[in-house]
C-alpha cells in the first residue's frame, strides 16, 4: 500500500530547468516543464510501485499565519506586484499541466492558507507507509520516519541522480541525529525561504546543538544557564536570538493538521477513454511523455 506523496511545485520546477527549453507546442509555446514532470511522474510509478498518490499543491505559498509572525517569509521570491516569482514560460504551463492531471484523474490536493509542504505533512502522518515524499526541497527532510516507513525521494540533483533519504541518510549528510533535522534546519536557517535562522550559527554550530538538545527551546534554556555543552560563543548568539527563536518552530516545522478533503488517493488507471487526453496530447506536442505515463498506470 505504497503511498507517493509529490510536491508538485517543486517537481515542475526541477522539470522546467531540467529540460531543454526547445521543448515547444506546434504553435511554438514553451511546454518542458510539462513534459519533463510527466516523465518524472511515470518514471516514478514505474519504479515505485504506489498504490496511492497524491500530487500536493500550494493553496498559499505564504499563509498567513506564517507571515504574521514573521513577514521576511519567502519575501525574496516576491515580485512587484505581490506575487511569486516565476519565469515567464513556466506560468503558462501549470494550467495545461493540471488540466492533464485531471483527465488522468490523479489525486490532487490544495487547500486554502497551507503550503504543499503543510499538506504532505499531514498526509504522512495519517495515512499508513510506506510513504515515499518527491521534493527538490530539504525541509520535508524533518519528516522521514524509519518506524513508520517514512523516506524522501531528493531530486535535487535530477532523477537520475535521486538519494533516498532515510535517518541515516541525514546522520551522514550533516552528522546530526536523524530525527533532529528540523531543530538543525531552524538554527542554520534557509535562504531560499528567507528565513535567517539564529544570527550568527552556522552549520556547524548548529549541528554541535542539534548533537545535544532534541528542542530548540531546551536549547536556549541551557545557553541560560551557562551549560557547558555549548560553547560560549554558542551561548552568546542563542540567547541574542530570543526572539527569532520563539518563532522559528511555527515557521520551519511542517503543520500536521491540514483539514484535508476526503477522497480516494487509489492510484487510477489510464482512462480507458483517452480521446481528450489525446487532444491535449496533440495541441501541446507532448508526444512520448504522455505516452509514458498512459504506459506507466496500466503497468
Amino acid at each position: 500500500m505504497t503511498l507517493l506523496l509529490i510536491d508538485s511545485a517543486s517537481l515542475w520546477y526541477r522539470a522546467y530547468y531540467g529540460m531543454p527549453d526547445t521543448l515547444v507546442s506546434p504553435t511554438g509555446e514553451p511546454v518542458n516543464a510539462i513534459r519533463g514532470f510527466l516523465d518524472m511522474t511515470a518514471r516514478l510509478i514505474t519504479q515505485y510501485q504506489p498504490t496511492r498518490m497524491v500530487a500536493c499543491l500550494e493553496g498559499d505559498w505564504r499563509p498567513t499565519w506564517r507571515t504574521d509572525l514573521f513577514p521576511a517569509y519567502k519575501a525574496n521570491r516576491v515580485d512587484e506586484s505581490g506575487e511569486e516569482e516565476e519565469p515567464d514560460t513556466l506560468g503558462p504551463q501549470i494550467p495545461v499541466l493540471l488540466d492533464l492531471l485531471d483527465e488522468f484523474m490523479i489525486p490532487m490536493v490544495g487547500v486554502d492558507d497551507y503550503e504543499a509542504d503543510d499538506l504532505i505533512a499531514t498526509y504522512s502522518m495519517n495515512e499508513a507507509g510506506p510513504t515515499y515524499i518527491v521534493t527538490g526541497d530539504r525541509d520535508l527532510f524533518q519528516l522521514v520516519d524509519d518506524k513508520r516507513k517514512v523516506k524522501v525521494i531528493y531530486l535535487a540533483k535530477g532523477f537520475s541522480q535521486q538519494e533516498v533519504v532515510d535517518r541515516a541518510w541525514i546522520t551522514a549528510k550533516y552528522g546530526i541525529p536523524g530525527e533532529r533535522y528540523a531543530l538543525f534546519a531552524m538554527i542554520r536557517g534557509d535562504a531560499s525561504d528567507g528565513l535567517p535562522g539564529v544570527r550568527g550559527i552556522g552549520e556547524k554550530g548548529a549541528a554541535v546543538i542539534a548533537n545535544n538538545f532534541s528542542t530548540i527551546e531546551d536549547a536556549l534554556a541551557a545557553a541560560h544557564a551557562d551549560d557547558d555543552r555549548l560553547t560560549p560563543l554558542l551561548r552568546k548568539r542563542l540567547i541574542e536570538g530570543s526572539d527569532y527563536i520563539k518563532i522559528a518552530p511555527t515557521l520551519v516545522h511542517c503543520a500536521l493538521d491540514v483539514p484535508l478533503p476526503k477522497m480516494s488517493l487509489n492510484l487510477p488507471k489510464a482512462p480507458t477513454d483517452l480521446s481528450e487526453i489525446y487532444s491535449i496530447k496533440d495541441e501541446y506536442g507532448l508526444g512520448a511523455s504522455v505516452d509514458r505515463l498512459i504506459s506507466a498506470l496500466n503497468g
